[in-house]
């Protein structure tokens, strides 16, 4: 079987700054891959050369047997980053904002077919925004900016998804949804790597959890990669009750 995402000794320096030393990193397809670390461990940089966004010194990256740039171009991997550099007073409505998932299966004029139209008001009602699709952006909550841009990538139907803290400064509302759907994409078959802060939440949400410290310290199933003395080696203070007194 084809690995949906294939890290091959990965290495990433900015100037003389070492952000990622030799990780690799294999998951397979229609897996939930947490991806854990203090801020600072490399895990956002992890996303963009996945994506092939940051070069890499060493090492190699494949999406379903792609190399990076194939795999977007062919609309295979989609990317929720951490925060938008948008500006949230430019007249955009919220489903305009989804429909960009779709610009790469339109043609050079970008004029949405009803395939297109459907598959943003399919994502649109996944992420409960369907009451709020014709809202300017900047109108939304910072949760519900949060399921906009989600459904952006689920609009788009790639096979692959990253995601960056996606529960970072969100409501509980859109957390919970957020959740449901992330659940909801596994059971299609959907590849999902999803950095999150929230240890506690890792045993339900992920099949398999990977701990990175600019090196990946440890990978495999939620109850291996959270055992108190692997966190340690990442986080360096020890819990008292359990994974949930953790708060890196």
């Amino acid at each position: 079987m084809i690995p949906a995402i294939e890290v091959t000794g990965a290495t990433v320096r900015y100037g003389d700054v070492l952000a990622l030393e030799d990780v690799s990193l294999t998951v397979r397809p229609g897996r939930v891959c947490g991806l854990l670390g203090t801020n600072g461990s490399g895990k956002s940089t992890l996303f963009k050369t996945i994506l092939g966004l940051v070069p890499t010194d060493r090492g190699q990256v494949r999406i379903l047997g792609r190399a990076s740039s194939a795999a977007r171009r062919e609309g295979l991997v989609g990317y929720v980053p951490q925060s938008e550099q948008v500006d949230w007073a430019f007249p955009v409505r919220v489903r305009d904002v989804v429909m960009m998932g779709r610009y790469g299966h339109m043609g050079a004029r970008r004029r949405p077919r009803a395939t297109d139209r459907q598959a943003v008001d399919h994502a649109l009602d996944r992420v409960d925004l369907t009451d709020l699709a014709d809202r300017q952006i900047g109108a939304l909550s910072g949760g519900q900016r949060k399921r906009a841009f989600v459904a952006r990538a689920i609009a788009q139907g790639a096979d692959v998804l990253l995601l960056d803290e996606p529960f970072a400064g969100v409501d509980k509302r859109s957390e919970g949804t957020i959740v449901e759907l992330l659940g909801s994409l596994r059971q299609e078959g959907t590849t999902l790597l999803v950095s999150t802060h929230d240890l506690a939440q890792v045993p339900e949400l992920c099949d398999e959890a990977a701990l990175l410290q600019r090196r990946l310290l440890a990978h495999g199933t939620p109850d291996e990669v959270l055992r108190p003395e692997v966190l340690m080696e990442a986080f360096g203070v020890r819990p008292t009750e359990g994974v949930a007194a953790w708060t890196p």
